[in-house]
């Protein structure tokens, strides 16, 4: 349960500043990434339960280029391609991705939550999935595609926004 004390300190360190990392002020924080991005305010977050992963995954596979970021031990591996379709076998989801798009072995029961975040990253209106376990460890994000111009895709904002609605958020 997160505290309004916990709350407020998330706000006053994002206004301070704005575009400070969920995972940089969780260690800040002495927190979880998955309790700093349910502490930012309603419209930045959207909360979904992880028994949604898989078909919301699945939705993401028609949307187009996305960034699929995946954090491990300090390193950050990004794959820029459309998220491959996915399919369970052996206990795990696994990705069938063509050449040059992402391929692995996900363990979907381990996310307990999503986070559809809304939050500007490097002064650009920016948008994605985080996909977090029991302990609020991000397992992975999927951020929204850009242009070559670096703009966010108009249609996958408009999808974005739609599933925050749907899962209860105001936009």
């Amino acid at each position: 349960m997160l505290t309004e004390q916990f709350k407020q300190q998330v706000q006053r360190i994002l206004a301070d500043e704005p575009g400070k990392l969920p995972s940089e002020i969780a260690q800040q924080l002495n927190s979880s990434e998955a309790q700093v991005v349910f502490a930012f305010d309603p419209q930045m977050t959207t909360r979904i339960g992880g028994d949604q992963a898989e078909s919301l995954l699945s939705e993401l596979t028609s949307w187009g280029n996305v960034t699929t970021i995946i954090h491990s031990e300090g390193s950050i591996f990004e794959v820029k391609a459309p998220f491959p379709k996915g399919k369970f076998a052996h206990g795990y989801y696994n990705l069938m991705g063509r050449e040059g798009e992402l391929h692995g072995h996900l363990k979907l029961d381990l996310i307990t939550d999503i986070a559809l975040v809304s939050k500007p990253f490097r002064h650009s209106e920016s948008h994605y999935f985080g996909f977090f376990t029991q302990q609020g460890n991000s397992m992975f994000k999927i951020y929204l595609g850009r242009d070559k111009k670096r703009q966010l895709l108009t249609d996958q904002v408009e999808k974005f926004q739609q599933l925050k609605i749907k899962y209860g958020q105001k936009v």
